[in-house]
């Protein structure tokens, strides 16, 4: 495992139903991060066919592994590079059923996947009539160090992060697509989740328009204290290269002792109350 990483922040405006345009961008930022000494870039939210597909989502959808990600191998392995990026996942045991997916690929193959677990159908989101949730939190030993992953929403729930976190990730990637009427919860929430658990938290946005959404941008990454290391500009597509320091966990979790002062027997009243709403 690395004590320190470079991450790249390829805040991306993806092009709606074109996944062999926005795959060619991950390509090639993918290699621009790998110049400019980064060892991970990563892409937002369903960067690879756009976010607002509708029932287009079908037709797009690919098994995980599949033709789009054995590319994402291919590109891995050329470049040395590790690399995060959002798709609409097919089923392997069904013929209609999708889920919102974050695919992590390494030098010496496919790492994992994570399904998106809460799925926002209010207001502009309708992913429920589209997605199946996935059960399952995410967190990946890799050379790099333990890595979690998460999907936008999913950040509204701290007992995602928190299980993410107990299952040793300390680099959190949150891949989102969020509107802009959405940026200053995600700029809490951010700071929020990665203090309650003393871990990095990478966070990285869609920018741009699509259907007339707008997506705000601001990706960023966020120390196990809570200070932004690095921004991402608004509204528009960036590419930000940061450092994390792993020696910082040590620290953060010494002067901010959330997880020695956890109380599980909480855990069990929580479940018990939430099913009584």
């Amino acid at each position: 495992m690395e004590s320190k990483i470079k991450v790249a922040l390829a805040q991306i405006s993806s092009k709606r139903e074109d996944k062999e345009t926005n795959f060619q961008k991950i390509e090639q930022l993918t290699v621009k991060a790998k110049e400019q000494g980064a060892q991970l870039a990563i892409f937002p939210e369903m960067s690879l066919t756009g976010y607002v597909v509708h029932d287009q989502c079908y037709e797009l959808a690919e098994s995980i592994p599949g033709p789009t990600v054995e590319r994402a191998e291919v590109l891995a392995k050329k470049t040395g590079m590790h690399l995060i990026f959002g798709m609409p996942e097919l089923s392997e045991k069904t013929q209609a059923t999708l889920f919102n997916t974050a695919v992590f690929v390494g030098p010496k193959g496919l790492i994992g996947k994570y399904r998106k677990m809460y799925l926002p159908t209010h207001s502009v989101f309708e992913e429920k009539r589209y997605f199946r949730p996935g059960y399952q939190t995410a967190a990946f030993q890799t050379e790099l160090g333990n890595v979690g992953l998460c999907i936008c929403y999913d950040i509204f729930f701290p007992e995602v992060i928190r299980l993410t976190r107990l299952k040793g990730a300390q680099l959190i990637v949150c891949i989102s697509a969020s509107p802009a009427v959405r940026r200053s919860y995600f700029e809490t929430l951010t700071c929020a989740r990665a203090i309650e658990n003393t871990a990095y938290l990478a966070y990285v946005n869609l920018a741009g328009v699509q259907d007339g959404l707008q997506f705000w941008g601001g990706s960023r990454l966020v120390s196990p204290t809570g200070d932004v290391i690095a921004k991402a500009k608004y509204d528009e597509e960036d590419f930000v290269v940061c450092e994390v320091d792993f020696g910082d966990l040590r620290t953060a979790e010494t002067f901010i002792p959330t997880l020695r002062d956890l109380r599980p027997e909480l855990f069990d009243r929580l479940k018990e109350y939430s099913e009584l709403l």
